[in-house]
């Protein structure tokens, strides 16, 4: 059962990361362009948290069938001082749960802006700092395309 949620995680990354980007993009050049809000930004912002959303429904489960993580448990103050038991048990999950809030307030808060000018600039703010807490906590030194 590890191998498979460790492959679909990876393999759901590099969707979350094209959702992210094309989000972002759309949101920068709206907000810059002073352009009007389209269905078009809801659409990849709803398919940026669906996508966020199962990676991080993937990723819980990982996180308790891992034999990294478990191990961890084993000796907590142990795996503390190591860099990568700490990354993965602590600091990935931590981050990318920030990273979620970060992406549903990008939603909800540009659906509540009253001005189109106000939607882009929130998404903006809120789906670029879900981004890039995203790409800086990617385990990037890991395999990028398991399975091939």
């Amino acid at each position: 059962m590890y191998p498979i949620f460790l492959f679909a995680h990876n393999w759901l990354r590099w969707v979350v990361l094209f959702a992210g980007v094309v989000i972002v993009v759309l949101a920068w050049l709206g907000w810059l362009g002073k352009r009007s809000w389209s269905k078009r930004e809801r659409i990849w912002g709803m398919i940026f948290n669906v996508a966020i959303d199962l990676q991080l429904v993937v990723g819980a489960f990982l996180y308790f069938i891992s034999p990294l993580t478990t191990s961890a448990f084993a000796n907590f103050a142990a795996a503390m001082q190591n860099a990568a038991q700490r990354f993965f048990v602590v600091e990935h999950g931590f981050a990318m749960l920030i990273a979620v809030v970060f992406a549903h307030l990008g939603s909800v808060l540009s659906r509540k802006a009253t001005d189109d000018q106000g939607k882009f600039r929130r998404s903006v703010i809120w789906y670029t700092l879900a981004l890039i807490l995203i790409l800086a906590m990617i385990p990037w030194d890991r395999p990028l395309l398991r399975g091939l």
